[in-house]
């Protein structure tokens, strides 16, 4: 799916599709969950917690976030931990 809709020739945890305009919210994600179990072991964290910033970077990208250089990336690390944190609020 990397390679064919974003001419990337690597492996992806997640694909976001953003079919919204300035008024409107809209699109697709796509997970790849056995590239998130990979994740997970790699870092040495859980399914879960891997789960959870791979769901917070693709709406971030919904929302017109970007990681294309190494300042977009660390900004987006920090809204992905920000995100994350609410995964923890009891409504």
């Amino acid at each position: 799916m990397n390679q064919k809709h974003l001419s990337h020739d690597t492996y992806t945890d997640i694909i976001t599709f953003d079919y919204g305009s300035q008024d409107l919210l809209e699109g697709e994600i796509y997970i790849s969950v056995d590239r998130v179990k990979a994740n997970a072991d790699e870092y040495q964290i859980s399914f879960v917690e891997e789960l959870k910033r791979v769901m917070a970077h693709g709406v971030l990208h919904m929302i017109g976030f970007g990681d294309h250089d190494a300042e977009e990336k660390s900004v987006m690390r920090t809204m992905e931990d920000k995100a994350i944190e609410l995964f923890h609020v009891k409504h």
